[in-house]
């Protein structure tokens, strides 16, 4: 039987469309403030949200006698027909967000427009009206947000930790901070204050707030134009980048936008400095006439789509790319001389074996055999002998005597005699593969090597890096990190893995902490197996390195010791062979 379904059902329907979590309550509520002209917009959640949300702003206020309408659904000061959405300038439009927030919480609105002596309360729950009367109050709004999803216990159970929950709202507020530097914002999690920006409309000094001083450094100012295109903002450079995209901020007429043509172009633009899996950091606005962007494709706003996607696309990365042909990328000198390792990996052409594996894989260079690393992750397991070797498992330690060390060729390849095989050892993916060992070793029998710092190093980061910090403490400190909490939203690393001294130790504590916030939930021994993979392909010897004949024996010693000697953490072969018959055969002998 078909029938109309109740108003109730019909509003938190409606309501799961637009409130997916507390982060959508804010959003929708902080982007009605900026319409509503506040120059100061205070957010602050207790329980992720979940329990409570505040958000006042100092803005136009609501008329008393238009409360009601505006927590019906689809009522709206933004559009009055269809032809606005072809125009749209404010960042809401379509009414529903007070509906749908009022069908699933608890709702206190107190509000004061200019002309108003006195201001008014306003409670509603569930969508029904609760009471309304007058009271004294600053000029502006506020909406307190109990309870979310109090009515619908089945959606509440979908949410995750509170802990997360806040973090996502900060990540929202730092959007915000980025897109109306204008604004002065502060946002306030559990009583204690997480963001506070000046207002004083300089996006350098917002990024600042939100990133520190590391990042400040490195920023190149970027401003183009293309007929009815305006493209502003920051890009950094190629020497500050990241493993994931959480650095990449983009907006669009002031709105905080995904959009694949924007990224493809900036990844293009940065093509020729970044190595792969990298990412940079942009903070970029598009300016364009409203009628050339729909923004009215997605249910919450967070994508659009362009008229004409080519101009945007070149504006992008001919900006991008110019901005980065015309610096010089040799990085200041500093007291780490880690700087200029990191940068020479950049700008230093591939080496001569990295460039033939770079053509005759089509994997990337940091794909790792997946399969692999988690079986080594959980237990040694015994592997399969080449089919590329002639002879019996060739590195055991009982063989060592019959190891003769011929030398070396290309400054890349060692030659060794084994028995009536010639063994040919690629150097670099040799020590690689023993760096790898050894560190999941570490890890597997809980026994991290740290090397304590003299000079503690601090890093930055964001709610959601240190609530993935936290998550994954234990698998830190297996590896050989030493940190301690700094304040606010920074650490002090103390210690670190042994193993990577030549590296930079910060790049490395980041490169995790990114592949553990970009992996699935249950994949995070797997995902941090995969970076551990790339950053002892960082730290081995190079090819066009000479190594001493007693470095080349250690590092035939440590191979020795491996359960699976005869490949890199990224499947390419440590060892090839050349029997005695081969030889033979050549020579027609």
């Amino acid at each position: 039987m078909i029938k109309v379904l109740d108003k109730l059902t019909v509003d938190q329907i409606a309501a799961g469309e637009v409130v997916e979590r507390p982060l959508s309550i804010v959003k929708e509520l902080v982007e009605n403030a900026i319409d509503a002209g506040a120059d100061a917009i205070t957010v602050e959640v207790k329980g992720g949200g979940i329990d409570h949300i505040r958000v006042t702003d100092n803005g136009c206020g609501i008329e008393k006698s238009e409360i009601p309408t505006a927590f019906l659904r689809h009522a709206t000061s933004k559009i009055i027909d269809a032809k606005d959405l072809l125009n749209l300038t404010s960042l809401g439009f379509r009414g529903e967000a007070l509906s749908s927030i009022a069908a699933i919480s608890k709702v206190e609105l107190i509000t004061r427009t200019h002309d108003s002596i006195v201001g008014t309360r306003y409670i509603i729950e569930g969508g029904e009206e609760v009471k309304s009367e007058e009271i004294g109050s600053p000029e502006g709004t506020t909406f307190i947000i109990r309870d979310v999803f109090y009515n619908t216990p089945a959606r509440r159970e979908f949410l995750k930790s509170k802990v997360t929950e806040a973090n996502a709202i900060s990540e929202c507020m730092l959007t915000f901070s980025l897109s109306h530097p204008e604004i002065r914002f502060q946002f306030i999690n559990d009583g204690k204050p997480k963001l506070k920006t000046a207002g004083d409309a300089s996006l350098r000094t917002n990024i600042y707030y939100n990133f520190g001083s590391d990042l400040t450094r490195v920023l190149i100012p970027v401003e183009a134009k293309d007929n009815e295109l305006v493209l502003t903002g920051y890009i950094a450079k190629p020497e500050f980048s990241r493993g994931n995209r959480s650095y990449m901020h983009y907006f669009v007429n002031g709105r905080y936008i995904k959009n694949n043509t924007i990224h493809a172009a900036i990844m293009d633009g940065y093509r020729d400095y970044l190595m792969n899996h990298r990412f940079p950091f942009v903070t970029l606005m598009l300016s364009v006439k409203p009628e050339l962007v729909d923004v009215n494709i997605h249910p919450t706003k967070k994508e659009i789509r362009f008229r004409d996607e080519k101009p945007v696309y070149e504006l992008f990365y001919h900006t991008i790319k110019d901005a980065l042909d015309r610096i010089t990328l040799i990085p200041e000198e500093t007291l780490e001389d880690r700087r200029q390792v990191q940068e020479t990996v950049i700008t230093k052409a591939p080496e001569p074996f990295e460039k033939v594996r770079s053509v005759s894989t089509k994997e990337p260079e940091e794909v790792v055999d997946r399969s692999y690393i988690q079986q080594r992750f959980d237990k040694p397991t015994e592997v399969n002998e080449p089919s590329s070797f002639l002879s019996e498992n060739l590195f055991r330690e009982e063989e060592a005597p019959s190891f003769r060390i011929i030398g070396q060729v290309f400054e890349t390849y060692w030659l060794i005699e084994y028995k009536e095989e010639l063994l040919i050892i690629d150097q670099h993916a040799a020590h690689e593969k023993v760096l790898y060992e050894r560190v999941v070793k570490k890890m597997r029998d809980k026994k991290g090597m740290s090397q304590s710092l003299l000079a503690p190093i601090v890093v930055s980061l964001s709610g959601k890096e240190q609530t993935t910090l936290l998550e994954n403490s234990e698998a830190f400190l297996q590896i050989g990190f030493e940190w301690e909490d700094f304040g606010d939203r920074e650490y002090l690393i103390k210690a670190v893995p042994t193993d990577f001294l030549n590296l930079d130790a910060r790049e490395i504590f980041i490169d995790i902490l990114d592949s553990l916030m970009d992996g699935m939930k249950g994949k995070k021994p797997e995902m941090i197996l995969d970076r551990l993979a790339t950053i002892s392909c960082k730290a081995a010897v190079k090819g066009n390195n000479t190594l001493s004949i007693p470095e080349v024996k250690t590092l035939i010693s440590e191979m020795l010791t491996l359960d699976e000697p005869y490949h890199c953490p990224h499947g390419r072969p440590t060892t090839i062979s050349l029997s005695k018959y081969e030889f033979e055969k050549r020579f027609k002998r």
